[in-house]
């Protein structure tokens, strides 16, 4: 990914409901190092939030992840990945390949449990997937195909496929009981030099979305490879996707410093009938899944996004130190939450179990 790249387009400035100099003391809450800030045009706050734990590191945490049953939180540093007890607050687990050969820092870029809670699986800057036997605290198998640094991946429900995206510009598939995968392809593809962002696949593991440092986000079918159409609409590179959990919407962060969603609903009923897209001119594909919100307030890049369980809330994280909530019904924002101190990068995870 680009180093601290400059948005093309920004945003005119608004009237921020959420800075803390102009909110008053009911809007507020405060912890020893972290405050949030209540939304004065929600007349009913449906939300609330207190700081549970603080996890130590002695490196840059560039990614984290929950397990499925919400016990777990992985984190990934330079050269390790480590686990922590979600109720405790203990570290529970360092995982390290001592036998890597790559010299100088290399940061894991993403991490994701098995949904079983057995594996764990990373992806970094030098360019192999490692999935790790948790108890074991070993390697159970290394995946090679991408010819740069891994940004990104996710896991299937089933915990049968995995999808990961580079800087080489490729997001793959895999089969993790067989190790082969397939390229996923499109037609205009982006320069190889435009590397894929962020990955996610859908609930019900049909689709996938791929975001680009070109701006687009792209979709496949899974079970075809078949490419089945995109969405176009942010002035800046694609630095995050994240489905609705009934897999009819898509949210996006960018660099634009906005976050949108998507009404997958055209796409994944014209994609039953296993026809795909192809017939269809590009610009055609991209109208048939409209955008319903945009997400506007972030002051800088938004990096990452989510999606709460229930589908009420999109959650964005961006460089400006904020987490924002948003009411999926109205598009409102509801809540500002800050505590980090360094903006280098911010990756969030929600907890989905029930």
């Amino acid at each position: 990914m680009r180093n601290d790249p400059r948005p093309a387009h920004v945003p005119e400035p608004l009237p921020d409901v959420f800075d803390p100099a102009l909110a008053p003391p009911e809007l507020k809450k405060e912890g020893s190092a972290w405050f949030a800030v209540f939304s004065k045009n929600v007349p009913q706050r449906r939300l609330d939030v207190d700081l549970v734990h603080t996890f130590e590191h002695d490196s840059i945490v560039s990614c984290l992840r929950f397990s499925a049953d919400g016990k777990y939180l992985a984190t990934g540093c330079n050269r390790s990945a480590q686990i922590f007890d979600t109720k405790t607050g203990a570290k529970t687990c360092v995982l390290v390949d001592k036998t890597s050969t790559w010299l100088g820092d290399c940061y894991i870029r993403d991490v994701c449990f098995s949904p079983d809670g057995k594996y764990l699986v990373t992806c970094g800057e030098d360019k192999k997937i490692r999935i790790w036997d948790i108890a074991k605290e070993c390697i159970r198998s290394i995946l090679d195909g991408h010819q740069r640094e891994i940004y990104t991946l996710d896991v299937s429900k089933d915990g049968r496929l995995l999808v990961s995206g580079s800087g080489d510009g490729t997001a793959k598939i895999w089969n993790l009981e067989t190790g082969k995968h397939i390229t996923f392809s499109a037609p205009n593809p982006p320069p190889t030099d435009e590397g894929v962002t962020s990955v996610a696949i859908s609930p019900d593991g049909r689709l996938v979305a791929a975001g680009y440092l070109d701006t687009y986000i792209r979709l496949w079918d899974v079970e075809t490879g078949r490419y089945m159409g995109g969405l176009m609409g942010h002035k800046d590179s694609v630095y995050s996707v994240a489905f609705t959990p009934d897999g009819k919407g898509l949210i996006s962060g960018s660099l634009d410093q906005t976050s949108k969603h998507w009404d997958l609903t055209p796409l994944v009923s014209r994609g039953a009938d296993g026809r795909g897209h192809e017939g269809l001119k590009e610009e055609t594909r991209y109208e048939r899944c409209p955008c319903t919100a945009n997400f506007t307030g972030h002051k800088d890049y938004v990096l990452s996004v989510a999606v709460t369980h229930d589908s009420q809330w999109a959650v964005s994280g961006s460089k400006d130190l904020g987490v924002r909530f948003w009411d999926l019904r109205t598009g409102q924002p509801q809540l500002m939450l800050q505590g980090h101190k360094n903006s280098g990068l911010l990756y969030l995870c929600i907890l989905c179990a029930e």
